[in-house]
This record gives C-alpha cells, sequence and structure tokens, in this order.
C-alpha cells in the first residue's frame, strides 16, 4: 500500500513546538518569518479537523487552519506535529494510526473532488469484508475525469450520482451506503461470495433491509439475492 500509516513510537511534541523553530531566541518559521508560537488555536483547529479524520488531515485543511504552507514539509519532519503520508496527505502523530488509516489517507487526496469510499474499500469500513483490498477505491463524477490519480488509490468515475441517501459517513469520511456498494460491486465484477457475505452481515446487522436491497440491485441479481436471503432465512 503507498500510503505509509504505519504507528511509530516517536516522542510527541510539545504544544508550542508545533509552527516553529527556534533561532537566536525568536521563534520563525523555515523562512525565516517570526511566528506567534503562543497562538494555541491553531493547534486546535487541527487537532478538530483531524480527530474527526482518524488524525489525518489533507494539506488544504491545513493552509486552512492557518498553517503557511511552505512550512508544510518542515513541519513533517521526524518527531514534529506532523507526518506526511502521501501527495497532499498528512497524519498528527499525537493520534495512534488507526487500522483504516490508508483509506481515510486516499480519500482525502480526493476529497476536494467530491470522492466518496466505494466498492471493496465501501465494504472495509462498513465491515461487511474480511477482506482488504490492495488499492483504495474511490469513485468521482464523471465530469472529473482527466484527474491525476493519487498513487494506492483506484478511481471509479461515474454518472449515477451519489447523493445523501447513498452515502453515510464512517470514520467521519463519506462512504457509499450498503445498498450503494452491493450494486456498485455488482456492476463492476457481477456476484462473488464476497457479495453472499456483505449481504448476509448488513441484513443480521440491520444495516439494509431486503426492501431496500430490491429497490437498488439490478433486476436480473433478484433472483440471485433472494436465494442468499431466503438461505439466510432458514
Amino acid at each position: 500500500m503507498t500510503f505509509d500509516v504505519r504507528s511509530r513510537r516517536t516522542a510527541l511534541p510539545s504544544h508550542r513546538r508545533f509552527l516553529a523553530s527556534r533561532s537566536g531566541g525568536i521563534v520563525t518559521n523555515m523562512t525565516g518569518e517570526p511566528v506567534d508560537s503562543n497562538d494555541s488555536s491553531v493547534m486546535d483547529r487541527l487537532y478538530e479537523i483531524a480527530e474527526s479524520q482518524g488524525g489525518f488531515l489533507a494539506a488544504h485543511q491545513a493552509v486552512a487552519a492557518g498553517i503557511p504552507r511552505s512550512t508544510l514539509s518542515y513541519h513533517a519532519t521526524e518527531g514534529d506535529a506532523l507526518e506526511r503520508v502521501g501527495h497532499g496527505v498528512y497524519r498528527m502523530r499525537r493520534f495512534p494510526a488507526p487500522p483504516h488509516g490508508h483509506v481515510i489517507a486516499g480519500w482525502l487526496a480526493l476529497a476536494r473532488a467530491d470522492g466518496v469510499v466505494s466498492h471493496e474499500s465501501a465494504l472495509e469500513l462498513l465491515d461487511l469484508s474480511d477482506l482488504i483490498a490492495d488499492e483504495v477505491h474511490i469513485t468521482l463524477p464523471r465530469a472529473k475525469r482527466g484527474l491525476r490519480t493519487p498513487p494506492g488509490v483506484y478511481i471509479h468515475f461515474s454518472d449515477r450520482l451519489i447523493d445523501r441517501r447513498a452515502r453515510r459517513l464512517v470514520l467521519g469520511i463519506p462512504v457509499t451506503s450498503v445498498e450503494r456498494t452491493v450494486t456498485d460491486m455488482l456492476r463492476s465484477g457481477g456476484w462473488t461470495e464476497q457479495t453472499d457475505l456483505a449481504v448476509r452481515q448488513a441484513i443480521r446487522r440491520g444495516l439494509t433491509t431486503c426492501g431496500r436491497l430490491e429497490a437498488e440491485v439490478p433486476a436480473k441479481w433478484h433472483s440471485r439475492l433472494h436465494a442468499v436471503l431466503d438461505q439466510d432465512a432458514t
């Protein structure tokens, strides 16, 4: 997996070290410009952003929180507050690496393009699969074709709108709903044993219903869907 989200045992940096290095007793950034190291609001804003995203944040989010873009790489050095895990994606070291960190990092690289975690990666986050995909699967609107694909990410372009009913938040990031995920998997690879497992687990855990699945799954798969549901009911 390209995104490096391994846990480290590095001691956590102090709150005041985050924005600056010291030079002659004056707190400066990497370009030598003085900064206010006593303003804890920047760290607070970064913490709030990262807390809702498993400890991760994108470069544009850090900049919006008050970190000069020119200093991001500087503050991602060993032992400092940020760890760079992908292009334009960082993890705050004060957070432990979450089990699905690679998916969060992959989504953040495309978050501004209205990316939604989908297909195999959605099954992983919904805990409906015992497999971990080799790449992070993200669905984007077809209008975004031509966008650079980040390493470790597989982009699905779709004309089918993923509205609020077709997505949910998991670990603070948008993920396709159970019904949309099953439908996407069928359209891309047909009905497999993995589909059987996902449908059974989703029904047992109350994440969906037979009626909602029937409404979304293409008609040609209804007989297979009913077979799985009937078998699970016995």
